[in-house]
């Protein structure tokens, strides 16, 4: 008998969903704050849904438009590593630095032919803008390497090429 008693014992914070009398005198609570019944929020639901759908697009096509942009850092540090020698490695580097942003250029109305909307316009310009950046940072390589002619000796043969004024090293002599 001990052990019914202790069975049905219950804590003050149990709930019983067993018995429908309690649930039929939970029923006449108040709703909490901020809840409203479904029915009023039917049709308001449709307009939540196309903003926040739209809200997705617009905020997803701004990320693709950044996309060029947040690239730069990862490029200067690619740039930075590859350093200034003439060598297969520094190359292929500039090489795809100047060839992604290019193709992405030419593929500009592929890739936001699915955006409408009032921030196309400039979501079009920002992205084109950081391509530029990027061709930028890789022309600035190659100056950097020696591989873009820019003095006159590099276009004519009668011309000699600049004289180094200046010649510094580094190190210790021991003597």
């Amino acid at each position: 008998m001990t052990a019914v008693k202790q069975n049905t014992k219950r804590s003050k914070w149990a709930l019983d969903f067993a018995h429908k009398s309690k649930q039929e005198k939970n029923a006449d609570i108040a709703s909490p704050p901020g809840y409203t019944p479904a029915v009023a929020l039917f049709h308001a639901a449709d307009s939540i849904r196309e903003s926040d759908s739209n809200h997705l697009i617009i905020k997803k096509s701004w990320d693709l438009a950044l996309g060029p942009l947040k690239q730069v850092p990862m490029n200067l540090f690619i740039m930075y590593m590859a350093g200034n020698s003439i060598s297969i490695f520094p190359i292929m580097m500039v090489g795809m630095l100047i060839i992604r942003p290019v193709k992405a250029l030419f593929t500009l109305q592929q890739t936001f032919k699915v955006i409408e909307g009032t921030h196309a316009f400039g979501q079009k310009f920002v992205y084109f803008l950081g391509q530029l950046v990027n061709i930028a940072l890789a022309l600035y390589k190659c100056q950097s390497m020696g591989l873009l002619p820019t003095h006159a000796s590099d276009w004519l043969a009668f011309v000699e090429p600049q004289a180094r004024l200046e010649y510094s090293g580094g190190g210790f002599i021991y003597v």
